[in-house]
């Protein structure tokens, strides 16, 4: 999953050493991630997966994307 994330990740910030994120890699505060950061990725996400978030979810960490994902048996 983590590798599947990080394609995502890296369209959504592309100036990123993407070899850097692991599970622990903070969305703000590591990434630089913004709201809008954080929507394009919930549509990568969406496209990706063919999935549709249906709640807000709160996500801090790389870690965080992936295990709500594997939650939902992406």
């Amino acid at each position: 999953m983590l590798d599947k994330l990080k394609e995502i990740l890296a369209k959504v910030v592309p100036d990123v050493e993407m070899s850097a994120v692991t599970l622990d890699t903070r969305l703000v505060e590591d990434l630089g991630f913004d709201s809008l950061a954080i929507m394009m990725m919930s549509m990568e996400i969406e496209d990706a997966f063919g999935f549709k978030f249906v709640e807000f979810v709160r996500f801090q960490t790389v870690g965080d994307v992936c295990a709500y994902l594997e939650s939902k048996g992406l």
